[in-house]
């Protein structure tokens, strides 16, 4: 037996798997911390704009008249938004745009003019803060990049869902027509995603933006006849590198309830697919067993688990479908959950249920969404519904049952 300097082994300590493996995990998260995997969070201080936006829309009377909670139902709030003229609707989201811009029930048109108002603002706090000498000079680039990224947010054409700038930000943008598509695809990313990474130049299709844009590219060339809409989902607060809070189910907990919420607000004769990669399969499995009914298709890769030990465990109406590549690193993580470290069973081991898809052409951990790989075409064919020609991996003979 394997024994550390100094520590053992020793006389009657338990000898149990879940032991094992609980210092497994142990040991995997501390090496990663110590050799340099585990980022730091940003130091930033913005206080909560959108906090404090929404307490001054709670304190304001409109025409005389108080304003719904933004808190509210979407259906609460379409019905606000639809007594509303044209002018009175750009009045409250040119006075509030973070809270209009976040609201879901709220005209997604709306949304994106008001999201590209309280973007302008962001930009302005880091256009000051790049010439802000009482930051120090790493801090200053810091905010010349975050600018650019703001200022491409505002490109023409740019349809912003939802911003939050406090803290590394969160945001959700839009590919296609979200009236009026039939079929909604949602990319849920890992870890280290934020408004600094939500879109790349080099390996686009490792970042957010790329992948639902690839998305969307793939669904239109798999059924240029359906109405489709994807939306690159950056908003939950994820981890920050793979360390410890990327072993646990904190952020994820709190990006299902967000995801919940997005999907509740979509209107509700969309069929909604989820498309989660990485630690956002984490996120996927702890919504999917309050999901609307709409939801039919929850698809993994590069999954570290979906805190649960089987299909059954995730409690879900949708079909759930898994794929992971040869080569990616996510399979020598330990597949278990001990005292909350760790995801739960392996979705793409045969034992867990789910339909295991070919992921063939994909390279590496980011590598799924990326044009001319069976991966991608698989999730397009999910996202347009057209099931019996996905590809199944070679070892899952359930995978195509039921779908005709």
């Amino acid at each position: 037996m394997t024994s550390f300097p100094g520590l053992g082994p020793f006389p009657g300590f338990p000898q149990s798997t879940a032991w094992r493996a609980a210092l497994a995990l142990v040991v995997v998260f501390v090496m990663l911390a110590m050799t340099g995997f585990t980022a730091i969070r940003g130091t930033k201080e913005d206080g909560n704009p959108l906090a404090t936006a929404r307490n001054a829309w709670r304190h304001t009377t409109f025409h005389g008249h108080p304003l719904p909670d933004p808190d509210a139902a979407p259906a609460a709030l379409r019905a606000f938004f639809t007594g509303l003229d044209t002018s009175a609707r750009r009045q409250l989201a040119d006075r509030y745009p973070l809270v209009v811009g976040n609201m879901g029930g709220a005209p997604v048109g709306l949304r994106y003019h008001a999201n590209r108002i309280a973007i302008d603002h962001a930009r302005e706090t880091e256009q000051r803060r790049m010439v802000d000498h009482r930051l120090t000079p790493v801090g200053r680039q810091e905010a010349g990049r975050l600018m650019h990224r703001l200022e491409s947010l505002m490109s023409p054409g740019r349809q912003i869902l939802a911003f939050d700038p406090a803290g590394d930000g969160r945001v959700a943008e839009v590919f296609g027509n979200l009236r009026t598509a039939d079929r909604v695809s949602v990319v849920v990313p890992g870890v280290d995603t934020n408004l600094s990474t939500f879109e790349r130049t080099v390996k686009a299709t490792a970042a957010p933006v790329g992948m639902a844009q690839s998305l969307y590219d793939a669904e239109r060339a798999a059924r240029p006849g359906t109405r489709t809409a994807v939306i690159a989902w950056a908003d939950y607060t994820t981890p920050a590198g793979v360390g410890v809070e990327a072993a646990t189910g904190q952020l994820a907990e709190a990006g299902a309830v967000r995801l919940r919420a997005l999907v509740a607000a979509l209107p509700a004769s969309d069929t909604v697919s989820l498309f989660c990669h990485s630690y956002g399969s984490v996120v996927c499995g702890l919504a999917a067993r309050n999901l609307p009914r709409n939801v039919t298709d929850i698809a993994v890769a590069g999954s570290p688990g979906m805190r649960a030990g089987n299909l059954a465990g995730l409690g879900t109406h949708a079909r759930v479908w898994a794929m992971r590549d040869a080569d990616d690193w996510i399979q020598d993580v330990p597949y278990l959950e001990v005292g909350g470290l760790g995801h739960g069973a392996d979705p793409v081991d045969p034992s867990f249920g789910a339909r295991v898809l070919s992921a063939q052409g994909a390279a590496g951990h980011a590598g799924y969404f990326a044009p001319g790989t069976g991966s991608l075409r698989n999730f397009a064919l999910i996202g347009v519904g057209d099931l019996t020609s996905v590809g199944c991996a070679s070892t899952d003979t359930r995978c195509s049952a039921d779908l005709a």
